[in-house]
C-alpha cells in the first residue's frame, strides 16, 4: 500500500498540469483505414499532421460493376485535393469490405469514426457525377444516407460515428437509384479517441435518456464566433465553418478572441482530440443583457440529435460567490443548462480552461428547425453568455439495410429479449410513470420572463465580425424592414394555392410561381421544397440582403413568409425570364437577342454586381453569379438575383474571406475553389464565363460535345485567343456584330477569366470596358484594330480600364486596380479609347 502513495500523487501532479503542455502531440490512432476509391495508385495527404496515405480500394471493393472514372483535365478547375482526381462509380450495388485488427476495437468498447468523400465532378464514361442519386449503409444494420441522397456540386464529407461490433472487419455499401449510379471518392475508418464521445452521460431536453455507443452523424460543426477551420489545422482531421449563416435574424450579438494559451484537464475528458485550439479562442456573447443568441438550424423532424457545445472563459475566474460567468442554454426554446458557471469546470484553477457539455434532444414530427440559444441567467451579474463551439450529431438507429441476411434473425433476437425483459420490469413500471409524470409536469412550469428567448425585431449578422475574421468586443447591428413579411393567406391567393398552372420555374431551392398580390403588384413567389434541409441560411441571407440594398440592376424583394414550416420569397415579377433561357435551351425566346441588346444586357448585370462590390456599405460578394442568376424584366432591363450563397467581403486591412468553396458548376473561380479565399474577383470569374455564354449561347459545360469543347471557358478562350470569333460566335449575331465591339467584348471576358484574382479587372473596370464595347458596335464602321488619334493600335490582350488627366481630382476610395490599367495613348493624359475614333 505504500509504494502506490507516490505513485498516485504523481497522478495527480500530472493531472493538475496544464494539457496545453501535455497534448502537443498529433493524433495517431491505433490503426487506420485510408481509402482512395477508383485512384490508380496510393494518394498521400501531405498536409495532414501526421502525414496520411490513402491506398487504391482494388483490396477492399466487392461488386462486378462498378468502376473507375477519372476526372475530365481542366487546368482551370483542377479538384481540391488528389483525393478527388479519381471515382469509384457504379450503376448497381457496390461494397468495400474493410479489414482492421479487432484487438485495437473490442466489442463495444470502441466509437469508429468513418469518413466518406463525396465531390461530383464531369467524367469522360458517366458525364456529371452531380447527378447521381443513392443510398449508403453499413454493417448490414445502418441506413447511413437514405435514398435519394445527392451530393452538393461543391462536394460534401459525411462523417459518422458506429460503435465497433469487434470482428475486425466493417462492410459499407453504396445502391443507386434504378437507372441511376453511385459513387464515392474517398473513405477513412479509424477509432475515435476515448474522450470523444460517450465520457459523460447526456443531459437530456425534451427528450429521454440515450444509452452510450449508439451510431451517430455529424451534421453541423461550427467555429463560433471564429473564422472557418480547415483538415489542416484541426487535431482530427475535421472541418469546422463559421457560425454566421446559422444565426438566427433577431440576433444581437458581439464576438471576441484571445491569442493566450488555451488549457485543458486531460483527467475530466477534456482534450484537443475533442476540438482544437482554435474553436476555443475565438467566442460568441451576448450584447446587452436582455437578448438571448439563437442559431437555428435545418434538421428531419421525428429524429434525436445529440448536441455539444464547448465553452472557454476568456477573464479570470473569481472565487467570490455570484461572479464569473454566469448564463443559460436553451434547446428548441426548453432549458438545457439553467445558471451554468464556466468556474464550475474550472478543475486546474486557471483561466482559459476548454470543457464541452453535451445533450440530447428531440425535434418532433413535422419540425424543420433546432434552435440552440444563449442568455443571461436570472440570478447573474453578468449580463454575458458565451459559446465557442458547437457540433450537431443526428442519432442514427439501428434499420437493417435492405437485402441484409442477418435482418431476420435480429428480429428473432429482440423478441427473445422484450418477452425476457417483460417479466423482470413489471414492477418498476408504476415507478417510472409516476417519475415520468413529476418530469413532465416540472417541464411545463413556465419560464420566467428574463428567461424566455427573446423574440425582437431581426438584426444582420452581416458584419465584418460576421465570419470571424475579425475579433472585436462589439457588432454594427443593422435593422431589417419587418413590412417586408407578407401573411401565408395572402401568397396562396396571389398563386391560387400554388396552382401548377402559375409554376414560371423550378430551381434547386423550389418552384418558382407566378402571382398577382391584393393590390395588383405582378409578382414571382418562390417557395422552398419542404424536404430542402439545406435552404434555411440561403433564405435568411436572401432576405438580409435583399431587405438592405435598392438598385435597378439587382432584383427587388417584395416580402417573405416563414409560417407554418414554409420557407417563402416574393419578388417582383421579371417578365422575359432569365438570360438563359433568352440564349438557348429548349425554351429559348422565339427572337434571338441582337448583339447590342447582348451587349445592353451584360452591362446591366456588370452594373448591378458593381453595385454589390462598392456602393453598399460593406463588401457583398454574390458567390453564384451565373445566366440564370441574370433576369430580364421590361425592356429587357437586366437584374441580378439569387443572394441565397452571398457573403461579406473582406474587411478593411484584409485581403479575402476564408469560407468552404461554394457556387454553381462550370462558374465557380478554380483559385477560390482551391484555396478557400473569396474575394470579389472570384464574382469577376463567373461573370466572365457568363460573357462567353452570351457570346456562344451555348451551355457551359455539355457532355454531349467532343472533349475539348466540353467546358464553355476553356473552348471559348483558345479560339478567342486565335482571334477567330467565327469558331464560336452565335450565328445568331454572326452578321450583326461590329468587329472591334466582338474583339473587345472577348478580350474583357479573357481578362476576367484569368488564373489569379488580382490578374482580373475589377466590376467597375468591366463595365467601362462592355460600355466601351457598346460605343464601338453603335459607331458601325468595322477595322481590324481599334487606333486612336495618333495611329496607336490597342494590343489584343489588354482590357481598357479607366484612367484620368492628371490633373484631374482622383478619388482614391473608388475601386480601381492601377494594376490592371491598360497601355495609354501617346498622350499620356486620356484613355485611348476616348481618343479612338470609334469610341466616344
Amino acid at each position: 500500500m505504500a509504494v502506490c502513495v507516490p505513485v498516485v500523487v504523481l497522478l495527480v501532479v500530472v493531472g493538475l498540469l496544464p494539457a496545453s503542455n501535455a497534448q502537443t502531440a498529433p493524433f495517431s490512432p491505433q490503426f487506420g483505414v485510408y481509402v482512395a476509391c477508383g485512384a490508380g495508385g496510393d494518394v498521400v495527404t501531405t498536409s495532414d499532421s501526421p502525414q496520411r496515405t490513402f491506398v487504391p480500394d482494388d483490396g477492399s471493393l466487392s461488386g462486378k460493376s462498378s468502376r473507375r472514372a477519372e476526372r475530365l483535365r481542366n487546368p482551370d478547375a483542377s479538384p481540391p485535393s488528389p483525393l478527388y482526381a479519381a471515382v469509384r462509380v457504379g450503376r448497381s450495388g457496390f461494397s468495400y469490405r474493410l479489414e482492421y485488427p479487432a484487438s485495437a476495437a473490442p466489442d463495444g468498447n470502441t466509437t469508429l469514426v468513418l469518413r466518406l468523400h463525396f465531390f461530383p465532378f464531369a467524367s469522360q464514361s458517366d458525364g456529371d457525377l452531380s447527378a447521381a442519386r443513392f443510398g449508403v449503409s453499413a454493417m448490414g444494420r445502418y441506413v447511413l444516407l437514405p435514398s435519394p441522397f445527392s451530393p452538393p456540386r461543391a462536394g460534401v464529407v459525411k462523417e459518422f460515428f458506429l460503435p465497433s461490433d469487434g470482428s475486425g472487419v466493417f462492410d459499407v455499401t453504396f445502391t443507386p437509384e434504378a437507372g441511376g449510379l453511385a459513387f464515392v471518392n474517398a473513405i477513412e475508418l479509424f477509432p475515435a479517441p476515448q474522450e470523444l464521445l460517450w465520457r459523460y452521460a447526456l443531459t437530456p431536453v425534451k427528450a429521454a435518456d440515450v444509452p452510450p455507443h449508439q451510431a451517430l452523424e455529424t451534421l453541423y460543426r461550427l467555429n463560433v464566433g471564429g473564422p472557418t477551420v480547415t483538415t489542416t489545422s484541426d487535431t482530427m482531421w475535421r472541418a469546422g465553418p463559421a457560425d454566421d449563416s446559422s444565426l438566427s435574424l433577431a440576433t444581437v450579438s458581439a464576438v471576441a478572441s484571445i491569442q493566450r494559451t488555451i488549457n485543458f484537464d486531460p483527467t475530466s475528458g477534456f482534450t484537443r482530440m475533442v476540438a482544437p485550439d482554435a474553436v476555443y479562442k475565438s467566442q460568441r456573447t451576448t450584447n446587452s443583457s436582455t437578448s438571448n443568441v439563437t442559431w437555428t438550424f435545418a434538421v428531419d423532424g421525428d429524429s434525436s440529435y445529440v448536441v455539444r457545445l464547448h465553452f472557454c472563459a476568456f477573464e479570470e475566474l473569481s472565487s467570490v460567490v455570484g461572479q464569473g460567468v454566469d448564463f443559460n442554454v436553451y434547446l428548441m426554446q426548453a432549458i438545457a443548462s439553467r445558471e451554468l458557471k464556466a468556474k464550475d469546470y474550472a478543475t486546474l484553477n486557471m483561466p482559459t480552461q476548454a470543457f464541452y457539455l453535451d445533450y440530447v434532444t428531440r425535434v418532433p414530427t413535422g419540425g424543420e428547425n433546432l434552435t440552440v440559444s444563449i442568455g443571461r441567467a436570472a440570478t447573474s451579474d453578468s449580463n454575458k453568455a458565451i459559446l465557442n463551439g458547437l457540433e450537431i450529431m443526428k442519432l442514427r438507429a439501428v434499420d437493417m439495410a435492405p437485402g441484409s441476411s442477418s435482418g431476420k434473425t435480429s428480429k428473432v433476437v429482440i423478441a427473445v429479449i422484450v418477452a425476457g425483459l417483460a417479466v423482470a420490469v413489471l414492477p418498476g413500471v408504476a415507478l417510472c410513470i409516476v417519475f415520468v409524470r413529476r418530469r413532465q409536469r416540472q417541464a411545463t412550469l413556465p419560464v420566467p420572463e428574463e428567461e424566455k428567448e427573446s423574440v425582437g425585431t431581426p438584426w444582420s449578422p452581416f458584419t465584418p465580425d460576421g465570419d470571424g475574421s475579425v475579433a472585436s468586443s462589439a457588432v454594427t447591428p443593422r435593422r431589417m424592414n419587418m413590412k417586408l413579411h407578407i401573411p401565408l393567406a395572402d401568397i396562396m391567393v396571389a398563386t391560387g394555392d400554388f396552382n401548377d398552372g402559375n409554376v414560371i420555374g423550378v430551381g434547386g431551392f423550389g418552384s418558382v410561381y407566378r402571382g398577382v398580390l391584393r393590390d395588383g403588384t405582378r409578382v414571382a413567389v418562390k417557395r422552398a421544397k419542404r424536404a430542402s434541409k439545406q435552404g434555411f441560411p440561403e433564405f435568411q441571407t436572401e432576405i438580409l440582403v435583399l431587405s438592405s440594398i435598392r438598385h435597378r440592376h439587382l432584383v427587388s424583394l417584395i416580402g417573405y413568409c416563414n409560417e407554418r414550416s414554409e420557407m417563402i420569397l416574393v419578388y417582383e415579377l421579371m417578365e422575359h425570364g432569365t438570360l438563359r433561357s433568352q440564349l438557348y435551351g429548349s425554351d429559348a425566346a422565339p427572337a434571338p437577342l441582337s448583339w447590342k441588346q447582348r451587349l445592353e444586357i451584360c452591362i446591366g448585370a456588370a452594373k448591378g454586381l458593381h453595385y454589390l462590390h462598392t456602393g453598399h456599405s460593406d463588401n457583398i460578394i454574390h458567390r453564384d453569379v451565373k445566366s440564370t442568376n441574370i433576369l430580364l424584366g421590361d425592356g429587357l432591363v437586366a437584374k441580378v438575383a439569387d443572394f441565397g450563397l452571398s457573403r461579406i467581403g473582406p474587411a478593411v486591412g484584409q485581403t479575402h474571406v476564408s469560407t468552404a468553396g461554394k457556387g454553381s458548376f462550370g462558374y465557380l473561380d478554380p483559385e477560390y475553389f482551391k484555396t478557400r479565399q473569396l474575394t470579389d474577383r472570384s464574382d469577376v470569374y463567373s461573370f466572365g464565363v457568363v460573357l462567353f455564354e452570351v457570346l456562344c449561347a451555348r451551355p457551359v459545360i455539355d457532355q454531349s460535345l467532343p472533349p475539348d469543347e466540353i467546358n464553355l471557358a476553356e473552348w471559348a478562350m483558345q479560339w478567342s485567343r486565335r482571334g477567330r470569333f467565327d469558331k464560336i460566335i452565335d450565328p445568331a449575331v454572326a452578321g450583326d456584330a461590329n468587329t472591334n465591339s466582338l474583339r473587345k467584348f472577348a478580350e474583357t471576358a479573357g481578362r476576367c477569366l484569368a488564373d489569379y484574382g488580382d490578374l482580373r479587372p475589377s466590376m467597375g473596370d468591366v463595365v467601362w470596358n462592355l460600355e466601351y464595347c457598346l460605343q464601338l458596335q453603335e459607331s458601325q464602321p468595322s477595322t481590324d484594330a481599334t487606333l486612336d488619334d495618333s495611329g496607336v493600335h490597342l494590343p489584343r490582350d489588354i482590357v481598357v480600364a479607366r484612367q484620368v488627366a492628371p490633373n484631374a481630382a482622383v478619388d482614391v476610395g473608388d475601386d480601381m486596380s492601377w494594376s490592371e490599367t491598360a497601355s495609354f495613348t501617346a498622350t499620356g493624359n486620356v484613355f485611348s479609347q476616348i481618343m479612338s475614333r470609334d469610341g466616344r
